[in-house]
């Protein structure tokens, strides 16, 4: 199985990282380079690099917070909207049959960014555990990174066709 993409993020040594990787790409502003397909008051929306399937997103607080508690009221009522308006995108893109949505807090659960609370939604369709998972512990990605963030971002900001009034 040739997955070259695995390359980069095995080479990047994520667990010796320094600074908090979420926080420094939404400093950048590369928003494509960085798959940020959405930003709101509160929350940027981001297609996860090293997905579990396609269309991989995750939900992250603006604000540098690794637990549920320091969430303050505004956050909390913003996520559920960004959550439904992302899900909503995810539906109309890409027409999965479920989706899987959770969190890791801590690096014993799990984290990879154990200092930065994100809220993961992957897509899901009947049958996309296959073979390959169980025999050889490697997972199918059928879709490019590039094409999952176009076609999310095309939905999550729709073209605006200028039509002049007469």
């Amino acid at each position: 199985m040739w997955a070259p993409w695995r390359k980069a993020y095995l080479r990047s040594n994520p667990g010796k990282r320094s600074g908090c990787l979420f926080c420094s790409l939404m400093k950048e502003k590369k928003d494509k380079k960085n798959l940020i397909l959405f930003r709101s008051l509160h929350y940027v929306v981001i297609l996860n690099r090293f997905p579990y399937n396609n269309g991989h997103l995750m939900v992250v607080p603006k604000r540098h917070i690794a637990c549920l508690s320091r969430l303050n009221i505004q956050e909390k009522k913003e996520f559920f909207d960004v959550l439904e308006q992302v899900q909503q995108a995810l539906q109309k893109a890409m027409k999965p049959q479920g989706f899987n949505l959770g969190m890791n807090i801590a690096d014993v659960a799990g984290a990879g960014i154990p200092d930065h609370l994100h809220w993961h939604i992957v897509p899901r369709w009947k049958g996309d555990v296959n073979f390959m998972p169980v025999l050889a512990d490697t997972k199918v990605i059928s879709e490019s990174l590039e094409s999952a963030y176009e076609v999310l971002r095309n939905v999550l900001y729709p073209k605006k066709v200028f039509k002049p009034k007469n």
